[in-house]
Formats: structure tokens, C-alpha cells, sequence
């Protein structure tokens, strides 16, 4: 069962088994008690705070291959992949501020029905699509094969065994007990995650005078140049500070404000403060993954780069496997499980919502709430299938994180034009989000297969024409931006229901609204984060 070799001592594999049925448990008991309408099957009966919203934020996010891509990427390269994590903190603030107030006052269920009252029925069709592939191929698909992967390497597991093992756990619970059992379990499983991790490097870094490192210049000097550097000034992995300047926030706004993974916890909010404050919590915990993520692979090349080698995905099971005591790594073994199993539950949950609600409920406009949370379930169980198969072929990528980042920078140029567009400039029109979706899903899928390395490793616009994925990225935002205005430009303007509670009047109304709500203005925790996170830019350009 467990392949050649099972690598784990039996108390460690005792602790992981515990917590599995811990968390299955947990996720069932979770709504044993509650009514399951669609509302509370797919929102959560939309009672959820922004603790909660904010820590479901940051597992949903956090995922295997983000531990053992983050640490690789450190092993590599250096802090400079930890740009990922704390620019993310920025569009969590627009996700805040501009998108969550649209969101929560129009009572939606899922983004693509945004886009159906702020333009028309075919842009949410289109999007629902769009949405359901990237969970598919991205947040499930590839998750399930990350950690698989490192199931076998480190404790000798075999890959389509574990695959199935995490997929009938994670499925049951997500299945049964719709998003507040997925909320309820990626709430516990966020406090074990960033424990395990600021565990690891904790042990890590005491670990360093053991081999001759006591002082900041002795670390430094068995480091690569730029190895401690957030900001760097040439190309070479497409991270310059310029390509993350104008690249990321393509795939930012779409990851963080208008993919359904990671919205649905802001629209199961209990009020419309509680959707603002939410992501900029998870803002300032996503600053952590820079010290616990990314640094422990950085170290891990001071420590053990003779070992490791080339193949820097080992740097974290190295860590783990010398560092940490029996028992203890059971743990943070479950902290690896935890990660993967909060991405795959959130994706799931979020497949069977935009198939119950915006494609059968389209076709089906009198079905009732049993019947669709019977369908959302059948089709969380059809995505998982699919996304099982698909994981088993993994392996024919070269590097898991960078697969994922290009996919999403295939996916995110349309998608963050039509919302941009959408929320900003009242003149947009429905044909011009049809349009700029159509042809701009068109041309990143086209991009992706022509940038696909090829059997010597080449990648024709990466190698060939100089341009990266990130820069791709904004290139192709640009050309849809320039699409969706002509369109808009050629067609008759929105009618007022298409604009009115939909959109800005101004694009800097956010900003200079008045504060009517209880509590603490969220614009002034937002200053805050976003002083935070330049503050740390300084010190660790």
C-alpha cells in the first residue's frame, strides 16, 4: 500500500492518521445542526466574521506546493519569490476596498453573477467556465499532485495512493458539510500551518552555529549574491522589480478579488465590515510566509546544499527529516496535509457552487434548495474525480510553482480587464466583456501552449522573445484593456441597472466616502497594511 518503503516512524504516521479523522470529524460536526439550504451549504448562511474570513483567506491560499515551491524557490533563488506573498497584501487591500462593499451589498452567491447584473448573462456563463477549469487545473489538480509527491518522498507513500487517501478525506467533509465546514476546518488548520512552520524555522536557524555560522556575514557569505534581496534589478527568473511591478497585480486582482476560491469566503461574510476587514487580516498574516516559507529555504542552502543539490524540492523534507524530533514531525507533517487539503476543500466547495448556481441554476430558474445542494454536491464529486485524473499527470512539468504561476497568468489578463473595467468605468458594456473574455481566455491559452518548454527545456516567448510570464501578464491585460474600451466605444451604453450599485461613480469614491459603518474605518487599517508592507519592501530590498 504504501510503496517500497514506508519512511515515517509509527508514531509520527499515528499522528497524522489522528489528525486526518480529527478534521473529518471536525468538518462533519461543524453543520450537524444546521438547516442545509443553499445559502448555508454554499455561504455558510452567511454568518461568517472577519477572523474567520481572514484566516480561510490565507489557507484557502497557502497551499503544498506553496511550502515546498516557496522553500525551493528560496533554495534557488532567494527571498526575491517572497514577492508573491507580501504583494499580495496590496490587492487584498483592493479586494477590500473596492470590490468586497459591490459584492456584499448585491447579496451574490459567486462572482460569475456579478458580472450577469453588472453586464449579462453570457459573461457569467463564460466566466463560471473560466472558473471551474482554473480549480480543475490549478487549485485542485496540481495541489493533489504537489503533495502526493511529497508524500513519497518523504514517507514513501505511493503517489496515486495518496491522492486517494487526501481526496476521499477532504472530499467527504467539503461535500457534506458545504463552505462552513470548510471554513471551520481551514480556521484550525491555519493556526497548526503557521505553527508547524515557525517551528521548522525556528530549529532551522538554531541549527546554523552547528555549522560554523554565528554572525549575519558568516550566513551571508555562504549565500548566492542576491539570496537575501526582495527586489532585484535584472530578469534572469522574470522577478525583476519591474516584472513583479506591472505582472502581479494582473494575477493578484484576479487570484485575490474575482476568483470564487478565494471570494467566497468574503461573500459568506455576516456584514459588510466583516468583508472589508477580513482580507486585510489575511493581508498582514501573508507577511509571514516570507520568514517562515521562503527563509527556510534560503537556510536550508547554507546548510545542506551538498546534500540537496540540484533538486531543491527536497529542501523542506530535508529540514523536516533532520531537524525536527519524532513526534513533532508527525505534526508538521499534518501541517504539510493541512495546506493542501484547505486548497483542494476550498476549490472544491467553490466548483459546486458555480455549477449549482450559475449554470443549472440559469438552465433551471424554479429549482428548489434541496435539489441544488444535491447537484452542488454531485458535481464537487465530478470535479474532484477529474481533477484526480488529471493530477496523476504532474509530472510532466518541470517545476510545479512555476506551472501554476503561468497557468494563472494565462487565465488572469481577461478576467482582471473585464473586472477592472467593470467596477471603474460605467460606459463598459456587456458585448465588451463578452468579447475581452472570449478572446483574451483565446490568446493566454495560445501564449501557454507556445511558451510551453519544449523537449530541449526552450520556451519560445519566455527564451526566444525575452518576455517572461509576469510581463506577459500585463501585455496581455494591456491588449484586452484596449479591446474591451473599443468595444465599448461601438455599442450603446449600459442601460442604468447595469451600472447603478454595480459600479464606482468616481474611481476614487472608496477612498473619499464617508465612513457610515460601526466600528473601526477599514481604510485606516488598510493605511496601516499598506505601510507595513512598504516599511518591510525598505528594509529587504
Amino acid at each position: 500500500m504504501f510503496g517500497a518503503e514506508l519512511r515515517i516512524p509509527p508514531l509520527d504516521l499515528g499522528i497524522i492518521i489522528a489528525y486526518m479523522l480529527g478534521i473529518l470529524a471536525i468538518g462533519i460536526l461543524s453543520t450537524r445542526r444546521r438547516k442545509m439550504t443553499g445559502e448555508a451549504y454554499f455561504l455558510a448562511g452567511r454568518s461568517l466574521g472577519w477572523v474567520m474570513i481572514g484566516a480561510a483567506l490565507f489557507a484557502s491560499n497557502i497551499s503544498t506546493i506553496h511550502l515546498v515551491g516557496l522553500a525551493a524557490s528560496g533554495y534557488n533563488e532567494g527571498l526575491v519569490w517572497g514577492n508573491f506573498e507580501w504583494a499580495a497584501a496590496f490587492t487584498l487591500i483592493v479586494l477590500s476596498l473596492f470590490f468586497a462593499p459591490f459584492y456584499f451589498r448585491n447579496k451574490i452567491e459567486t462572482l460569475p453573477e456579478y458580472l450577469e447584473r453588472r453586464f449579462n448573462p453570457a459573461a457569467r456563463s463564460f466566466l463560471a467556465f473560466m472558473a471551474i477549469l482554473g480549480a480543475v487545473f490549478i487549485h485542485i489538480g496540481m495541489s493533489l499532485y504537489a503533495g502526493a509527491k511529497v508524500f513519497e518522498q518523504f514517507f514513501g507513500f505511493d503517489v496515486v495512493i495518496s491522492i486517494l487517501i487526501i481526496s476521499t478525506v477532504t472530499g467527504i467533509y467539503t461535500v457534506l458539510g458545504g463552505l462552513r465546514a470548510v471554513v471551520v476546518t481551514e480556521t484550525v488548520q491555519t493556526v497548526l500551518l503557521i505553527g508547524g512552520s515557525i517551528v521548522v524555522t525556528i530549529l532551522a536557524i538554531m541549527a546554523l552555529p552547528e555549522h560554523g555560522i554565528t554572525t549575519m556575514a558568516e550566513f551571508k557569505a555562504e549565500l548566492r549574491p542576491r539570496q537575501l534581496s526582495m527586489l532585484w534589478t535584472d530578469n534572469s527568473v522574470g522577478l525583476a522589480w519591474y516584472s513583479v511591478l506591472l505582472g502581479y497585480p494582473v494575477l493578484g486582482i484576479w487570484y485575490w478579488c474575482t476568483d470564487q476560491t478565494i471570494v467566497q469566503r468574503v461573500l459568506a461574510a455576516k456584514s459588510e465590515r466583516d468583508a472589508q476587514i477580513g482580507p486585510l487580516f489575511a493581508g498582514f498574516i501573508k507577511i509571514l510566509p516570507i520568514f517562515i516559507l521562503v527563509l527556510p529555504g534560503v537556510i536550508g542552502y547554507a546548510l545542506y546544499r551538498e546534500d540537496i543539490g540540484a533538486d531543491a524540492n527536497q529542501v523542506l523534507p530535508t529540514l523536516i527529516q533532520r531537524l525536527v524530533p519524532t513526534g513533532l514531525k508527525g505534526l508538521i507533517s499534518a501541517g504539510l496535509l493541512a495546506a493542501l487539503m484547505s486548497t483542494i476543500a476550498a476549490a472544491l466547495n467553490s466548483c459546486g457552487t458555480l455549477f449549482a448556481v450559475d449554470i443549472v441554476g440559469r438552465l433551471r430558474p424554479n429549482i428548489t434548495d434541496a435539489a441544488q445542494v444535491r447537484i452542488g454536491r454531485w458535481s464537487a464529486v465530478a470535479v474532484m474525480a477529474l481533477a484526480m485524473l488529471w493530477s496523476t499527470q504532474g509530472d510532466k512539468f518541470g517545476s510545479i510553482f512555476e506551472a501554476v504561476q503561468e497557468i494563472g497568468a494565462a487565465l488572469a489578463p481577461a478576467i482582471t480587464t473585464v473586472f477592472l473595467w467593470g467596477v471603474f468605468w460605467r460606459r463598459g458594456t456587456g458585448q465588451a466583456a463578452v468579447t475581452t473574455l472570449v478572446f483574451g481566455f483565446t490568446m493566454g491559452a495560445a501564449a501557454f501552449v507556445l511558451d510551453f518548454k519544449d523537449a530541449e527545456g526552450f520556451k519560445t516567448i519566455t527564451d526566444g522573445w525575452g518576455i517572461p510570464f509576469m510581463l506577459q501578464a500585463f501585455y496581455m491585460t494591456a491588449i484586452c484593456s484596449a479591446v474591451f474600451v473599443a468595444v465599448s466605444k461601438m455599442t450603446p451604453p449600459p442601460p442604468p441597472e447595469k451600472t447603478e450599485g454595480l459600479t464606482w461613480e468616481k474611481p476614487l469614491s472608496a477612498l473619499t466616502r464617508r465612513w457610515e459603518g460601526a466600528g473601526m474605518d477599514p481604510r485606516r487599517l488598510a493605511a496601516a497594511l499598506f505601510a507595513t508592507i512598504s516599511l518591510l519592501y525598505l528594509i529587504f530590498h
